[in-house]
């Protein structure tokens, strides 16, 4: 059942047809606890579906099986009996009746975090059941990254917060949400990086497998890129967003996204999944005008937008004052940075040169908005053979090329 993924393999499909390769820990399955004949025949459809073999046993289970199993679903014909199993989590009861007026007190004898009732409940189940497959665990934090006006330098910001993650050893996606931004594997530097592009894509929907995703994009170290090829199509489908962004945020880490400033239908996919929006604001009069159109029309979409005041200040305005006329927090103030503007040759992408302000701004960010996490130290300057320091910049990113001529749930009612 567990088929392994080569590194190439398209993740658009169904989740039982494009498994990820599982460590050892990742293949135990679910538990399914049931006598329930016809029960059980529908709980291994389910499954198979999802992509997952699981353990049956009849009531009450045995303690090895049910400590060990990632999820347990238990028969509503076996609940009573399997009550004198230990509380945990990941405990879920499953039955058919409708109007069945004991299935709550169940419920809350085996400690079930959910109950479901079949055949309504199959998309929902299906899906915490593909989760198992995946081994997925807490979904990535998502940051989205908008302009204020064009020529902000949203696409710059963005490529910095993941690349930022990727040096701090997180998992780290960036992932190209603006059609007309040029691609951001440009400004990575990985435009000749093989991998898929946004494109190869645009016919996805469901559920795609997330470890297949992160196989089949472009790379550059830790870090994978969702960028838009040189081609003339440049629209995605809303269904297609929402596909691959949830794939992205269910293999954890962090996700960056970068967002055009005009929100349509797929751009309201997007910020209906991101945890967190920075607008980059100019301190300029007009600027701030234009960006308050923007959060306008995202802020409609998402909860928490926050503003990003790029220096210099030389206007009369700081970046207090752009956030409290814009209406947004303040997510803080971008101090200038020359060598982006115009890159030194062999430079490496935005947010690599460990000494730079925008670095430091991105490595500050992440850690106010990752509660808990201890980043590991950013790398130190690059030393020559001598052993001498030489650019700061880290040496696992490759510099910036030319401009290359190629183509390429619903939930369950909690108890």
């Amino acid at each position: 059942m567990n088929r392994r993924t080569s590194h190439r393999t398209h993740p658009r499909g169904n989740a039982d047809t494009d498994s990820q390769p599982l460590s050892a820990a990742e293949r135990r399955g679910p538990l399914i606890v049931t006598e329930d004949e016809s029960l059980l025949d529908d709980l291994l459809r389910l499954c198979a579906a999802a992509g997952t073999e699981p353990e049956v046993v009849a009531a009450p289970p045995p303690p090895a099986s049910w400590e060990a199993a990632p999820l347990v679903l238990v028969g509503t014909e076996a609940a009573e009996r399997a009550q004198g199993a230990p509380r945990r989590k990941d405990v879920l009861l499953v039955g058919r009746d409708q109007d069945d007026a004991e299935v709550w007190r169940r419920a809350v004898g085996i400690g079930a975090d959910h109950v479901l009732i079949l055949p309504d409940a199959e998309p929902w189940l299906v899906d915490r059941l593909a989760d198992v497959a995946e081994g997925v665990g807490e979904p990535a934090l998502t940051v989205g990254v908008l302009g204020g006006r064009g020529g902000a330098g949203a696409s710059t910001l963005a490529c910095a917060l993941a690349v930022t993650a990727a040096l701090t050893g997180r998992r780290a996606m960036l992932i190209d949400g603006d059609p007309l931004g040029g691609g951001l594997d440009i400004l990575l530097g990985a435009e000749r990086t093989g991998g898929l592009r946004w494109p190869d894509l645009a016919d996805s929907r469901g559920r795609v497998n997330s470890g297949a995703l992160e196989e089949s994009l472009p790379r550059l170290d830790a870090l994978s890129v969702l960028s838009w090829d040189r081609g003339d199509r440049v629209r995605i489908p809303p269904q297609a967003m929402r596909a691959v962004l949830g794939a992205a945020r269910r293999r954890g880490g962090v996700v960056v996204v970068d967002l055009p400033r005009r929100v349509d239908d797929t751009v309201a996919e997007a910020l209906a999944q991101i945890d967190v929006g920075l607008l980059v604001v100019p301190a300029e009069l007009r600027a701030v005008a234009a960006a308050g159109r923007v959060a306008a029309g995202a802020a409609m979409l998402l909860r928490d937008l926050r503003v990003v005041a790029r220096a210099p200040f030389s206007s009369g305005l700081d970046a207090r004052d752009i956030a409290r006329l814009i209406g947004l927090p303040l997510a803080g103030a971008l101090p200038p940075e020359p060598s982006l503007a115009d890159p030194p040759p062999g430079s490496g992408p935005p947010g690599s040169s460990a000494r730079g302000p925008l670095a430091r701004f991105c490595a500050q960010f992440l850690d106010r908005v990752l509660p808990g996490a201890v980043p590991e130290a950013r790398p130190g300057p690059a030393m020559d053979p001598r052993g001498r320091q030489g650019s700061p910049r880290s040496p696992r990113f490759p510099p910036r090329r030319a401009f290359p001529a190629t183509r390429s749930p619903r939930t369950a009612p909690g108890v």
